[in-house]
């Protein structure tokens, strides 16, 4: 059974303003709504009660007993949303935990079989095109730079004319590496199906098995994130997908001792740039 507090959050950026508002309350205090009545929850998120029986249809459950039995299933480190305030160390302290959890909760929740499949496809890729949009694109960077230290050729372009030419360019043997973490880029959704009528693997790194990419990728890897931040707004970290990329690169280590020779050597090679 899916967790109820993921099924929120991926509904989340297409919801009404009022299914919002009952969202905002149960994801800033899920084990307090466990207790609530639903007026309570209609009182405090400022709507109907017949508003807050449509919310749980909407989630696909009976009604609002079901949400609340769904949500005491709900342990308290699945909700990582975390608000800024003037006490900056209570903050820091706050956000470093919920940073823990969605580090923790992206690698134990990883399949080992999808794991290794990837591990397997990445391997034995002759060329990684890895793309991203956005405050993701750092991430692909990250993953081209540790793929080809360990001899792995790797490749990215920031530019989607340029990428997506790339991958016109592609072959069989070679894969497309899709780091998203809404899962719904339009450009990524495009470069994904040049790739796949090339006959092209893509593997995808999103934080919804749901999202449009995660749908259309031969073998997908799910991330944890669960932020928000000033209780209304809604951000996407790169934290999580960070992680992943960080997990395989030193599982494939893990796999293959001579890698290590091979990021000796390139750490050798650009040793003088140092002070």
């Amino acid at each position: 059974m899916k967790n109820i507090i993921d099924v929120i959050y991926n509904k989340l950026p297409h919801m009404s303003v009022t299914d919002k508002k009952i969202a905002q309350v149960i994801l800033k205090k899920p084990q307090d709504v466990v207790d609530y009545t639903i007026s309570q929850l209609a009182i405090e998120a400022e709507v109907s009660e017949a508003s807050v029986s449509r919310f749980c249809k909407s989630l696909g459950i009976d009604g609002f007993h079901q949400l609340k039995t769904r949500l005491a299933q709900v342990s308290d480190d699945s909700n990582v949303s975390f608000t800024v305030d003037d006490d900056i160390q209570a903050s820091l302290k706050n956000i470093a935990e919920k940073k823990d959890s969605e580090i923790s909760n992206t690698l134990k929740n990883l399949p080992t079989d999808k794991i290794a499949d990837a591990l397997s496809i990445i391997k034995n890729a002759r060329l990684i095109q890895v793309v991203a949009e956005g405050n993701t694109y750092p991430v692909a960077i990250d993953a081209v730079y540790k793929f080809n230290q360990i001899g792995l050729l790797a490749m990215s372009d920031a530019a989607f004319e340029t990428s997506i030419a790339q991958t016109l360019n592609m072959s069989l043997e070679d894969i497309l590496l899709v780091i998203s973490n809404s899962g719904e880029s339009k450009s990524l959704i495009k470069q994904i199906d040049v790739a796949q009528k090339r006959g092209i693997k893509v593997l995808a790194i999103t934080n919804r098995s749901d999202s449009p990419i995660a749908q259309r990728a031969n073998l997908h890897l799910k991330t944890y994130v669960r932020e928000q931040i000033f209780q209304s707004e809604y951000y996407f970290s790169r934290i999580a997908a960070s992680t992943m990329i960080e997990a395989i690169f030193l599982l494939l280590i893990g796999q293959d001792k001579e890698t290590l020779d091979k990021i000796a050597r390139h750490e050798e090679l650009i040793s003088d740039r140092k002070i």
